[in-house]
């Protein structure tokens, strides 16, 4: 007997051997059991799922003499007819038999009864593939068949049947198979078969197969006749994949930033005959098995990989944030749709990576998160280090001069609200001349002001120097707690100014400064336009900051928010009319 290859030589027999699919048998079985068998059906689905093996069984059940759980006993004179082949069963391939005089044909021949059963079978297998003309002279027939007929239509594409074929049909969808059951399924024959097999490499070969069962078995057998024991080396080999190890080096050179040492692995990969396609497959694959082990507790027995790649892939997920391989995933998946149309594929591959691995070049909002991400770590990793040594105290030849409260542009026009005289002396090691709250211009010129370090306030406190020429440099990180106004742009401008004298706080003070902020009753609510703004001050670092430096203040209730862009337009026009009609008093209802 000639080689019959795997998903021929384990075909099913009856329901019961069907991996999955339990919906269709259910409804199928329960029909032949309860004698209420339709005259047409449509089996609908991917392929390799199992539609013409259940179409088969089906065939044979209705016509078996003692059916056995709705299955076909195999026993019977009829089942044994069949198994040698009958005329009563016709499978009819529609890509080749497309044409109107095969349907006018079977048209014909679907009027004469069974041989030896009771019902006469035709299986209609691609059947999306007849012409307008064949799905006319078929309409007929099915709309009123023979109390003898029954047809069975598969397809994989029902959305290029006519919808007259399908209300006259029974639809039963077929399902992907999870990757569990192709695993058992696959063991199963390998056992029967007497094949030495790693469990890594029944994981991998499943996984290729992408849900279709006969994909599967196909892989497998191609690992089977590699060599004479099954492993994951063999399946990767007969997959095509590169190599594991120079893909994971690739990935982590990239997530790290590390362009050339990316560029080189991948000039080297693509020299050895792997194309730019399966390169960008197993790049994706692995930022899949990347992030299922970053957020995933039980992603060593997900992903079924060796003990040592897995340990890279953790590795790889550790070292790297979650921002960075969502983008990298994104971009490459860009690519990947992109390739079908350039003419060099290469190029474009190179060019994902000189995006995933230089985000201070990618305007994108993906890109400056990462880049976010990445300043604050430098930040925690210098205030992890040790204070610099105080220097020798500077004294000021002058007395500082005084400054007004903050302009009233600055404190929503708030003529009663006054800060405190006294007025923080900035570290240049955390902020630069940027647009502050500045203070009030008098309409004298003031003199300038040297800078005063703290021990040089401490120093000149010892002295015995008159109070009156004395004036306080530094002030508390935060203003006392205590009552403050009900105005919201007062209160932001106090702050803000709390806000900039708490070290440690460049990024959290840059994002603050573009907010929006109003009451409502007595809770102090924070908006902003943009999501990845929202993010940042969500984090606990930074809301635990807010929280210190407004109850500093005599704020214990706040909130930050979303701000919708009919929410913008609207207050934007009521800050308008505030501007134009001063003199009015506006109210909101």
């Amino acid at each position: 007997m000639s080689h019959l290859s795997l998903y021929r030589k384990f075909r099913p027999e009856t329901f019961g051997q069907i991996v999955r699919q339990e919906h269709v048998v259910r409804i199928l079985t329960n029909q032949i059991e309860k004698n209420a068998v339709g005259h047409a059906y449509l089996f609908t689905g991917p392929r390799g799922t199992g539609k013409t093996s259940i179409a088969r069984i089906f065939a044979r059940a209705v016509n078996c003499e003692h059916p056995v759980n709705g299955s076909p006993c195999g026993a019977c004179p009829t089942c044994r007819a069949f198994a040698s082949g009958s005329l009563d069963i016709a499978e009819i391939d529609a890509a080749s038999n497309n044409g109107v005089a095969e349907m006018r044909d079977l048209r014909e021949k679907v009027q004469y009864p069974p041989v030896s059963g009771r019902y006469k079978v035709y299986i209609v297998d691609e059947v999306h593939m007849l012409t307008d003309s064949a799905f006319n002279a078929l309409l007929k027939t099915l709309e009123e068949p023979p109390a003898h007929a029954i047809f069975i239509l598969a397809t994989t594409e029902p959305q290029k049947i006519p919808a007259t074929i399908l209300s006259r049909c029974m639809r039963l969808d077929f399902k992907l198979l999870p990757e569990e059951d192709l695993e058992k399924h696959l063991r199963s024959i390998l056992d029967a078969i007497g094949k030495e097999y790693e469990d890594e490499a029944v994981a991998a070969i499943a996984r290729a197969g992408a849900g279709s069962d006969r994909d599967m078995l196909s892989i497998a057998e191609a690992c089977i006749v590699y060599s004479e024991k099954l492993t994951y080396e063999t399946a990767c080999a007969v997959l095509g994949a590169a190599d594991f190890h120079e893909t994971a080096k690739l990935v982590r050179a990239m997530l790290t930033s590390d362009m050339p040492t990316a560029l080189s692995l991948c000039e080297g990969i693509l020299a050895e005959g792997k194309s730019v396609g399966v390169l960008l497959k197993d790049i994706l694959n692995l930022l899949s098995e990347v992030t299922v082990a970053k957020t995933c507790k039980n992603a060593e027995r997900l992903l079924a990989l060796p003990h040592e790649l897995y340990a890279t892939v953790k590795e790889i997920a550790d070292a790297a944030p979650e921002e960075s391989i969502l983008r990298a995933t994104e971009i490459f998946i860009k690519t990947e749709n992109e390739l079908r149309f350039v003419s060099s594929p290469r190029i474009s591959l190179e060019a994902a990576l000189m995006r995933v691995a230089y985000p201070s070049a990618d305007l994108s909002a993906d890109a400056l998160l990462v880049r976010i991400h990445a300043l604050e770590g430098k930040l925690a990793a210098l205030s992890a280090c040790p204070p610099a040594p105080a220097t020798e105290p500077v004294r000021s030849e002058s007395p500082v001069p005084a400054k007004d409260p903050v302009p009233a542009k600055d404190l929503g026009e708030q003529d009663n609200y006054e800060f405190p005289m006294e007025e923080p002396v900035f570290e240049e090691a955390y902020f630069s001349d940027g647009p502050a709250f500045a203070p009030k211009k008098q309409s004298s010129p003031q003199p300038q002001r040297e800078q005063i370090s703290r021990p040089s306030v401490a120093a000149e406190t010892k002295k015995e120097t008159p109070m009156s020429e004395v004036r306080p440099s530094v002030r508390p990180s935060a203003p006392p707690a205590g009552p403050v106004g009900t105005d919201a742009d007062a209160v932001y401008a106090k702050f803000m100014r709390a806000l900039r004298t708490t070290a440690r706080n460049g990024v959290l003070f840059t994002v603050c400064s573009d907010l929006l902020v109003h009451f409502e009753g007595e809770k102090l609510v924070f908006e902003t336009t943009s999501d990845t703004i929202l993010g940042i001050l969500a984090r606990d670092a930074n809301r635990r900051t807010m929280t210190d430096v407004l109850a500093g203040i005599g704020i214990s209730d706040f909130e930050v928010r979303r701000r919708t862009a009919e929410e913008k337009s609207a207050r934007d026009a009521l800050t308008e009319l505030k501007q134009n009609f001063k003199d009015y008093p506006i109210e909101i209802k």
